[in-house]
């Protein structure tokens, strides 16, 4: 092995353990000394910029774009990204070369000191007051809760989780995967059922980016890459690009897969929770994306007035 390989990461804690996971997974897959690989930590509009919405700033590219452009400069040889956090769309000259196996793509509800949940969203007292910057879980409180009142919040998990108490809150919802990840159980943190959440696109898994003409990276990455997560993943993204693909409209999408077949839930709502279009589409695992875009097609004519321009 005589290529030093260069990793672009954010650098929150959660990217920085995510891009461990990554680096650690390659160098057992190829037997690679410690050496054959370095992290370089970068910062992204999205993580400097946290006082406004994502909606309000640029969207979901703002997570990325420092690093694409690290990958198109050769300054970096491959990225690691939670791919919810991705476009629906791979960048030019970019390609996601792996998914790795999915962790537990829930969300989980974080609640205040004291506060037991055994029901999730359920048991919040009345009028209750949660944090979350995410136009897709505010939706989804207000659809279940319409007495539940919103306030933004942003940041990495560390500040999230801190926020609790000092903004008065009474709870946050954070993607388990996260937590796990990062090794934390908070107090009475309780998972959320798909059914009663569904999550994002793509929540739960990390995707790797190459250059497109780099083949001997994609080579490599693809001992890292897990085909079930990928097809799950793909009628995920799917359904969203077929939507939306930004992060102006409340859209959800989960996928499992059961034998052969390949089970996606897909979920559209209004800012405010109060109209929505759900659904599910079941189908051949290998026609993933078709099977995203067809759930797309039904919810989109069953109520066109919820999708937005991107």
């Amino acid at each position: 092995m005589k290529r030093q390989i260069t990793i672009g990461t954010r650098a929150s804690p959660l990217a920085l353990v995510q891009t461990q996971k990554v680096r650690d997974a390659l160098l057992a897959a190829h037997g690679w000394s410690a050496e054959a690989i370095k992290a370089r930590e970068i910062i992204t509009r999205g993580d400097a910029i946290l006082d406004k919405p994502l909606a309000d700033i640029g969207g979901k590219g703002l997570f990325t774009q420092e690093l694409d452009d690290g990958l198109r400069q050769a300054t970096l040889d491959l990225a690691v990204h939670s791919l919810k956090d991705m476009p629906t769309e791979d960048e030019p000259g970019l390609v996601i070369a792996a998914i790795l196996p999915r962790e537990d793509a829930r969300d989980v509800l974080v609640p205040r000191a004291g506060l037991q949940l055994k029901n999730g969203l359920a048991d919040l007292p009345q009028g209750a007051k949660i944090g979350t910057a995410s136009l897709r879980r505010k939706a989804q409180i207000l659809h279940a809760r319409p007495d539940i009142n919103i306030t933004s919040l942003r940041g990495n998990v560390g500040t999230r989780l801190s926020k609790i108490a000092a903004d008065g809150l009474d709870g946050t919802i954070l993607a388990l995967a996260g937590l796990k990840r990062l090794g934390l159980s908070p107090d009475g943190a309780v998972p959320i059922a798909p059914q009663v959440m569904v999550p994002a696109a793509g929540q739960g898994a990390l995707a790797v980016q190459c250059r497109a003409d780099d083949d001997e990276m994609q080579h490599w990455l693809s001992a890292l890459h897990c085909a079930a997560t990928a097809a799950c993943v793909t009628a995920e993204r799917c359904f969203l690009n077929a939507l939306d693909g930004s992060c102006r409209t409340p859209i959800a999408a989960y996928a499992e897969i059961a034998g052969d077949q390949l089970l996606l839930t897909g979920r559209l709502l209004s800012d405010e929770g109060d109209d929505c279009a759900e659904g599910q589409m079941r189908g051949p695992i290998a026609d993933a994306a078709a099977l995203g875009a067809e759930l797309a097609a039904q919810l989109k004519a069953e109520k066109p007035h919820l999708v937005r321009g991107r």
